[in-house]
């Protein structure tokens, strides 16, 4: 089936990477603000394809929700019968249950907007915790999820071949777990006790980690406080160096001086959320799994 793939000109690095990996056009799509914060979207003068791809990270997510929902809409009106949303960073993930009476379920929420939207959707660890598949969340007929930790571990292993990675806290585990079978690496968790959005308390696992340079490896760089925390827990255990490799690096605020003032070295992330730190990129894996939807025809 012949495809396109579109993209915003913030994204065009890593959109036209996957485009290169997956052989199929690529097209900026134009965005204009006007003084009261609307949008004007425009595509490019073409006839659009049976399948259409749209590339959109979900950082920063409430305006970029509504571009998915005018561009979808309008490729409906124009024929396309075939909608693939391709979001590395999935947004409202986390809230997956009302921790309080209530409270909106986000997660179920923005999952059924993306499915009213999309055929298919594919996204790069998603942080789900309670629920087995990304398709109970949006439930479209392929919901794909993959996985940043492998890539992530030979970008380690290249640089820290003797290094000890940990994850910041239980959640983080599942990553942990994978990145050190790929790079065949010793590996631990901490435990965390969070007070708040930005207070936490870290206690490392039973490892040596005097003499040792250690990795601290997680999904999402978000606050920067759980990280800086272990960080300092790390360095303060006789660790030789602490350096940080992450899948989503969001950074929100001044969390990145937060990780730097806690004594961390290098930071490495993925290219699912634009970011100085980004040195993995995503491209063969999302063309990979682009591919297998293509081939259904």
């Amino acid at each position: 089936m012949h495809a396109i793939l579109l993209y915003f000109d913030e994204e065009s690095l890593p959109a036209r990477r996957l485009a290169s990996a997956a052989a199929i056009e690529a097209h900026r799509i134009a965005c204009h603000r006007f003084p009261d914060e609307e949008l004007r979207l425009r595509l490019p003068d073409m006839a659009l394809p049976g399948c259409l791809v749209i590339y959109r990270s979900l950082d920063r997510p409430n305006d970029k929700l509504v571009e998915l929902m005018l561009l979808a809409r309008h490729a409906r009106e124009q024929g396309v019968g075939r909608l693939v949303l391709v979001a590395p960073y999935l947004a409202y993930m986390r809230q997956d249950i009302a921790f309080s009476p209530g409270e909106l379920v986000s997660q179920r929420l923005v999952g059924g907007f993306l499915a009213e939207l999309f055929d298919s959707v594919i996204t790069v660890d998603p942080h789900l915790h309670r629920i087995e598949s990304l398709e109970q969340a949006v439930p479209v007929r392929h919901a794909i999820t993959l996985s940043g930790a492998p890539q992530l571990a030979m970008a380690i292993a290249e640089r820290r071949r003797d290094a000890l990675l940990l994850g910041p806290d239980a959640e983080s585990r599942q990553w942990v777990e994978s990145a050190a079978r790929t790079a065949a690496l010793e590996y631990g968790t901490c435990i965390k006790k969070r007070h708040g959005d930005c207070d936490v308390e870290i206690t490392l696992p039973d490892l040596v980690i005097t003499g040792r340079r250690v990795v601290l490896l997680d999904d999402i760089a978000s606050s920067g406080r759980t990280l800086a925390q272990a960080a300092e827990r790390v360095l303060a255990a006789g660790a030789d160096s602490v350096d940080v490799a992450v899948t989503h690096a969001l950074f929100a605020g001044d969390a990145l001086g937060v990780i730097r003032q806690a004594g961390v070295g290098e930071i490495w992330s993925t290219d699912t959320v634009g970011h100085e730190s980004n040195t993995v990129f995503m491209a063969p894996v999302l063309a990979k799994a682009l591919a297998g939807i293509m081939s259904e025809g």
